[in-house]
């Protein structure tokens, strides 16, 4: 084979391949730096002012909620906080030293100083209106003339714990419900503030070890939290036309309770029966009572133990709410309501985390005092598929449909609602649905339909079941006796609701319902056969659409909350139907009491914090300009220059209602 020579490669020729390649690269490399260049002086075009900066915007965000805080922190408080840490470091076994006691007198007064120079307007607890509507009553020579009894609504009294056992004696005769140690306790111990706080689910009154009872006195309502008051403007008014303890009684209560245990356990209305003689003996006067949210439905049920003719002048329902409101049918089902379905995604995450849906729920059905919320009267007073008495012109869906679903249900899944539901249909889905426990203490305690046979509602009358309906009972047989019904309008409340289906969870019900012993259904005491070996009892949950807003329907729909007419909780139909219908009718007002209805326009002051002196808001109206004259009338004896106010259409729609048989 001949042979031929190699030729050898030399370096410049790889060179001169390579090069093309490094050409290339080179390129490459210019046009990586260049394209940085580009965006780092894009970047600093659009670079964000230093004031602008997560390290300048964090820390004054902590100054700023520092100070928010501080706005509630009265100089007394300074004293307290070195003991409200030392217990809660104890309760954590954190082993806090003892520090020396500091002269606070000099911190006080610049405290006090710096409080003095905030605006009044801007104050939290103080706006500026204190004793102004008491002052203007007694520049025209009123003075107190009948004893006056307030009954606050739920949620409003403060709870305290008289509990010794081990477990919660770290916050023995402290505030459970109401400022800040609730608040920390619900921060920092959660999960024993929620058994102290829930009930027996079969007795209805206070679980194992735990204690918890009202708070006494004026200041068991006056405020909720330092700061933000409920009671206290009403009560600085009456002060200013000479009421004080002798003649002005704040009946605080343990709200979480049935109106029979809270008798059975508290005697509640029986001291409160006490107090109203007392004050009738001693003053020579007949009694004001004036009742705010569900105190309206506890003064309903005092009806049947004060004799009202002979010691009750007047009783003055503040947003008095009769048919009560379709956000308890809410919160029973889902544990929603508007308020939390309504919150940006950032605190619905936090609170969801931190206070579960059904942590809400299952806390909400201890305390049997909630049902007394539940809507009465059924389909004939909120409405059927096709109307409802509140509906607005041009509806295009009808708040009669209590609950509806905006998707169709699943195709044979019994347990799943096959169409949307009124009220009546709710009410019994929701109570299919619960535990046994919860609908024994509801059969038991509360009844929520309408009576219309004359007979039987004087029956009922002695049914204590019945007392918290007045669609039930009649009005005490007291001809001399007054009601005033004040409440808000004008603003947006929830109404009805767009639902829809969640995963599958298990049924309380069906689960609670069955003998964990019992497999035979023919045994004695076994109703109802295991619904399967591995007692799987499931059913969709069912969750208010929070994706679905209309704001251009009607009615109006923001996150699965159709909007009604009311004072932000209670609708304009559950305020004022049995005020300006139900009770001129003979059969629930056989006495003819006179019934004066007013209706305070909400117009708030949006540059005022809670709206200032024109707000109706539910809460917020107990510091109303409007509302405390009309109470200060009725205390002082001018309550005959009071006379009805409508600004909504509330007699058009109790017109609606279904008052009699077959209309």
């Amino acid at each position: 084979m001949p042979l031929s020579k190699r030729r050898r490669t030399s370096r410049c020729d790889g060179d001169a391949r390579a090069s093309p390649s490094n050409g290339v690269l080179h390129e490459v490399k210019d046009a990586i730096r260049k394209e940085t260049e580009t965006l780092q002086q894009v970047k600093q075009a659009v670079q964000r002012p230093w004031w602008r900066t997560g390290r300048f915007l964090f820390p004054l965000g902590m100054l700023i909620g520092t100070l928010l805080g501080f706005t509630f922190v009265e100089p007394q408080d300074l004293h307290d906080f070195h003991a409200q840490l030392s217990i809660l470091m104890t309760e954590y076994g954190v082993d806090f030293p003892q520090l020396p006691d500091f002269d606070f007198s000099r911190v006080e007064v610049e405290w006090q100083r710096l409080r003095n120079s905030i605006p009044e307007v801007w104050k939290f607890n103080n706006d500026g209106r204190e004793f102004k509507v008491g002052e203007a009553m007694k520049a025209k020579n009123l003075s107190a003339e009948y004893p006056v009894v307030l009954i606050p609504g739920i949620i409003s009294t403060g709870l305290e714990s008289w509990s010794t056992s081990p477990d919660y004696r770290a916050f023995f005769r402290e505030k459970l419900w109401g400022g800040f140690n609730m608040i920390s306790q619900v921060t920092f111990n959660k999960e024993k503030w929620i058994a102290a706080m829930m009930l027996d689910p079969i007795t209805g009154l206070d679980p194992p070890d735990a204690k918890i009872r009202a708070a006494e006195g004026m200041n068991a309502a006056s405020t909720f939290i330092q700061g933000y008051w409920i009671w206290s403007k009403i009560i600085e008014n009456l002060a200013v036309v000479n009421y004080d303890t002798n003649n002005l009684h704040l009946a605080p209560y343990d709200w979480r309770l049935s109106y029979f245990n809270l008798e059975e356990r508290d005697g509640y209305f029986s001291r409160l029966k006490s107090v109203i003689e007392l004050f009738k003996w001693r003053q020579k006067r007949k009694v004001v009572v004036a009742a705010h949210s569900m105190g309206a439905t506890v003064s309903s049920t005092l009806a049947f133990r004060v004799h009202f003719d002979s010691h009750l002048r007047f009783s003055c329902g503040l947003k008095h709410h009769n048919m009560v409101v379709p956000k308890t049918i809410a919160a029973f089902l889902s544990g929603e309501m508007k308020d939390t379905v309504q919150m940006n995604p950032a605190g619905a995450y936090v609170l969801e985390r931190f206070f579960s849906r059904k942590e809400r729920q299952k806390l909400f059905r201890s305390w049997a005092g909630s049902a007394s919320m539940w809507l009465k009267g059924g389909d004939a007073v909120w409405g059927n598929e096709i109307q409802a008495p509140d509906d607005e012109y041009n509806t295009t869906h009808s708040h009669g449909e209590l609950i509806a679903f905006r998707r169709n249900p699943i195709e044979n899944d019994d347990e799943v609602p096959s169409k949307n539901m009124t009220a009546d249909e709710t009410s019994d889905w929701i109570l299919k649905h619960m535990p046994s426990s919860f609908q024994k203490m509801v059969a038991t305690n509360y009844s929520f339909g309408i009576e219309r046979d004359e007979r039987e509602l004087e029956k009922n009358n002695h049914d204590h079941r019945k007392w918290s309906n007045p669609l039930e009972v009649q009005l005490p047989k007291a001809p001399s006796m007054k009601i005033y019904c004040v409440y808000g309008v004008g603003k947006d409340t929830e109404r009805s609701y767009w639902y829809t289906r969640g995963d599958f969870e298990r049924d309380e019900a069906l689960a609670d319902g069955l003998d964990q012993e019992c497999h035979e259904p023919s045994t004695d005491g076994c109703k109802i056969a295991r619904s399967n070996p591995l007692d799987f009892s499931l059913f969709r949950k069912s969750l208010i659409d929070v994706e679905y807003s209309n704001g251009d329907g009607n009615p109006k729909v923001f996150n699965g909350v159709r909007i009604g007419e009311g004072d932000g909780t209670v609708s304009v139909l559950s305020l004022g139907a049995m005020c300006v219908e139900g009770w001129k009718r003979k059969r629930w007002n056989p006495a003819g009491i006179k019934v004066t209805t007013v209706e305070l326009p909400h117009k708030p002051n949006p540059m005022i914090p809670r709206g200032g002196a024109n707000t109706s808001d539910h809460v917020d109206i107990l510091g109303s300009t409007g509302l405390n004259e009309i109470v200060l009338q009725v205390a002082t004896g001018v309550g005959h220059e009071i006379r009805d106010n409508y600004v909504s259409d509330i007699r058009r729609y109790a017109n609606k209602v279904q008052w009699d048989a077959g209309t």
